[in-house]
């Protein structure tokens, strides 16, 4: 039986550049850069806020209910293959943007669902299982670096798109002709880069050797590996749930409905634009941030302090005013960590109770069932505007739901196998 040759120097360091430009391109450029072209759209097909929310929440919802659909194919195709079919999605939902879309039923259906479905299957699943899967001792110092391209895409993607629009005179179709090309892109660097698992090339996760773990087990995380059925069944397994709600409603309304928000208090569109990027920012240190704290800390304290980033930028954001401009910077500031910080730590938390074999299936199921709760997020966001003329309503819901969440965490504790029960037993 021939086995592979092990390589010199760990391939999971290189391996998490490739996920971190994967992840650039197929999250970052289209939710980001979307964000800004479908405002400038919004003056050619006219549509009500809800319905332009909806959009967001369509791709939202496409984003999280293909989760274990995406594990599925992950499980039976690999990762590669699953990036192709993300990339392929993408193409097509930036082409029908391009060319389709004249009626507010085309937008929903090229930006909420191809472009929601194509980022399922090419980011979020497919990246954190390839980590989870690389990296233990490192878990959540990788997560963190990879976490970090979304926001590094929205911080040049945003101010970008918006002059691209301004020098072209809201041309968003030629906006999307761009995306559509990263989508192809995007592609070949999946299967130029992406490897499956560290012993395809003689390796172990963190590229540790196997004498040196016989030698120090103590310095190298045990894993012990739950099915879907045997973590459903476990508290910490819905506390984690809650949380991720927590992480995402807030998430989801900001990105919809932040620069309507800050144009309609009076702030130039430019300006408002530049406060996206802020949130960018946000999302990278918030990220690094997590990283650091999900190794070191247990998860409740590592998830709460995102969380509370969250609340605390949801009570500045009711403040604001045309002339509270820097305000509206560290608001969006800390709407980045929030989301960064949180879900790192998720992220690397469920790998962490839960093991790495099923952790596409188990991580994709808690995504899909808090899509369902949140992809009502924007939508409802824009339907609070549309009755109050005001979008603080939405932020007050925010602060209410991240409250939830943090209580949540206060009951999330590491869960304890049965078989691990069985072997302290018998010793």
């Amino acid at each position: 039986m021939n086995h592979p040759t092990p390589s010199r120097h760990f391939y999971g360091w290189r391996l998490l550049a490739f996920l971190w430009a994967l992840y650039f391109l197929n999250m970052g450029v289209p939710l980001y850069g979307g964000a800004v072209i479908n405002t400038y759209m919004l003056r050619e097909i006219a549509m009500p806020r809800s319905i332009f929310g909806l959009g967001f929440a369509l791709e939202s919802f496409f984003l999280g209910i293909l989760s274990v659909a995406v594990a599925a194919s992950i499980h039976r195709w690999g990762i590669r293959v699953t990036f192709t079919l993300g990339c392929a999605l993408l193409l097509l939902g930036s082409l029908w943007m391009a060319l389709f879309a004249t009626t507010p039923w085309q937008y929903l259906v090229g930006f909420g669902v191809l472009v929601g479905s194509g980022a399922s299957f090419s980011t979020i699943v497919p990246i954190t299982t390839t980590i989870t899967r690389w990296f233990r001792r490192y878990r959540g110092r990788a997560m963190s670096i990879a976490m970090t391209a979304s926001g590094t895409a929205g911080f040049i993607t945003a101010p970008l798109m918006n002059k691209l629009m301004v020098r072209t005179g809201g041309n968003w179709r030629l906006a999307w002709w761009i995306i559509a090309a990263v989508a192809v892109v995007a592609v070949m660097l999946a299967w130029l880069g992406v490897r499956e698992h560290p012993e395809d090339l003689g390796q172990l996760p963190d590229g540790s050797h196997r004498d040196e773990i016989l030698a120090n087990p103590s310095a190298h995380r045990h894993e012990t590996h739950w099915t879907l059925g045997e973590a459903a069944r476990h508290l910490s397994f819905w506390m984690l749930f809650i949380s991720t709600i927590a992480c995402h409603w807030p998430f989801n309304f900001f990105t919809a409905h932040w620069l309507l928000h800050l144009t309609g208090l009076g702030i130039r569109s430019s300006s408002a634009a530049l406060a996206m990027s802020f949130f960018t920012v946000g999302i990278m240190s918030g990220s690094l941030l997590g990283g650091v704290l999900a190794d070191k800390l247990p998860a409740r304290f590592a998830c709460g302090t995102g969380l509370s980033f969250y609340a605390i930028g949801s009570f500045l954001a009711i403040r604001l005013s045309a002339d509270t401009l820097p305000l509206a910077f560290f608001t969006a500031l800390l709407f980045g960590m929030g989301f960064g910080c949180t879900f790192v730590c998720l992220n690397t938390v469920v790998g962490n109770f839960f093991g790495s074999k099923s952790y596409a299936r188990i991580n994709g199921t808690m995504f899909l069932l808090s899509t369902i709760v949140c992809t009502f997020s924007a939508f409802l966001g824009g339907r609070i505007f549309d009755l109050w003329k005001s979008y603080n309503p939405a932020f007050v819901l925010n602060i209410v739901i991240v409250l939830i969440g943090i209580c949540a965490l206060s009951l999330a504790h590491p869960p304890v196998h049965e078989k691990e029960q069985i072997v302290h037993i018998g010793s």
